[in-house]
């Protein structure tokens, strides 16, 4: 059996191959973002410390790309396993955002309703007075409670992302990146203040637009449309970074020190994050702020070498490759943690912070390690994980043509 024909075997048989350094980065932003949520001091300087560029953008940005770089190939294929696939994961991730929901209105609002303390119940005000509107509108993916809003437009984008790569099969990029494009501009002159109108007129469900969630998706879509479409353009050959001019990557390092000074306030009165206002937005991704995330990606692209052996080791690896479950227990610590603030009190300090930090991440590195064992003990248990192992060996041999002098090395360098 030649290579071509082992490979096309592998990925009919639904064998993909991760990235392991977007894995790596995605568990970095998962710290990142955990360390932001979690009521410390910390909050504060990890909180969009390198300009206007969060840890959720980067999270939403490379889970894309990882997503388009494992079904590019087989969108060409077949479009219908890859649509399966997606919405498999989309439906598992509904999963997880409803289990997180019954224990945030029923623990968590209990806890809420009788303590009264700020920072538990001005997160849930609305479902403590309108719970059945409420429920109902979380289902439906509508109301989105703080922190519980970023699973739901995961599963929006990954129930569109089938017919964004099978078009792009088709026709290519080009009309799916001006689409995309039309509504990020729209987004920002009211197109989502127009769509919640129309949905609540529509449905009936009087659940005001500061209730639906933080993230405007009509903006978000094109941070994974564009990684959509560098992920898979990266995986057939054709980074269109590699592309761009000498001179970008030092203008984008001046433009990544300028936003810099403008988040940090080093450039006076008239150059800060409130004079700029929504230009800057975080929620609907303003313009200035696609800037610095353009300027951002091209230097992160440009230290590429050097960061990737940063982040890749552990604990990152692990937590990527269970972004999903770390993702959900981190919640449950963030709301341990402000169910512990009272008073005036918005942040933890000393020992309290110390034991929280330690606790979280500690038990995060756990789920991650457990579901990663999970993971590869099913996959060798399957019928399909022994065909693919069998599979890997045979492109080995391919490259050894007399591997049988000696089978137990052949199969251990088939599996590295």
């Amino acid at each position: 059996m030649d290579v071509k024909s082992a490979s096309r075997r592998v990925l009919r048989l639904g064998k993909i191959q991760r990235r392991p350094e977007l894995d790596a980065l995605r568990g970095l932003f998962l710290v990142w973002m955990t360390l932001t949520h979690l009521p410390t001091r910390l909050s504060e300087l990890v909180n969009q410390p390198f300009g206007f560029v969060s840890s959720a953008e980067g999270f939403v940005f490379l889970s894309a790309m990882l997503v388009a770089t494992l079904y590019i190939h087989q969108a060409a294929e077949d479009s219908e396993g890859v649509r399966t696939r997606l919405w498999k994961r989309a439906l598992l991730i509904y999963g997880y955002h409803l289990i997180m929901l019954s224990v945030v209105f029923t623990v968590v609002a209990a806890y809420a309703a009788h303590t009264h303390r700020a920072a538990i119940y001005n997160l849930l005000n609305f479902y403590l007075a309108h719970p059945l509107t409420a429920i109902i509108g979380s289902v439906l993916l509508i109301y989105c409670p703080p922190l519980l809003d970023i699973l739901p437009m995961y599963v929006t984008f990954l129930l569109l992302t089938p017919y964004i790569l099978s078009v792009a099969v088709r026709r290519g990029w080009r009309r799916i990146l001006i689409v995309s494009g039309i509504l990020w501009l729209l987004a920002q002159f009211g197109l989502r203040t127009w769509m919640h109108s129309l949905v609540v007129h529509t449905l009936h469900l009087q659940i005001p637009l500061q209730e639906t969630g933080a993230f405007n998706l009509f903006a978000w879509q094109a941070v994974w449309v564009l990684a959509l479409w560098l992920g898979a353009r990266s995986a057939q050959g054709e980074n269109p970074l590699r592309k761009l001019p000498g001179y970008v990557f030092p203008l984008s390092g001046a433009i990544c020190l300028f936003f810099l000074g403008v988040r940090h306030g080093w450039l006076g009165t008239h150059l800060t994050p409130e004079t700029l206002g929504l230009a800057l937005d975080k929620w609907q991704i303003g313009p200035l702020r696609v800037l610095n995330l353009f300027a951002f990606s091209c230097m992160i692209y440009w230290s590429r070498k050097y960061l990737t052996r940063l982040v890749l080791v552990e604990p990152f690896l692990t937590l990527g490759k269970a972004s999903l479950e770390v993702f959900c227990a981190h919640i449950f610590f963030v709301f341990a943690g402000l169910a512990l603030l009272y008073g005036e009190m918005n942040e933890l300090h000393g020992p309290y912070a110390i034991v929280l930090l330690t606790i979280t991440f500690t038990a995060l590195i756990l789920v991650a390690i457990r579901e990663v064992r999970r993971k590869r003990k099913d996959r060798q248990s399957t019928p399909a994980g022994e065909a693919n192992r069998i599979l890997r060996q045979d492109v080995a041999e391919s490259f050894h043509p007399v591997p049988s002098l000696n089978p137990p090395q052949a199969e251990s360098g088939a599996e590295g």
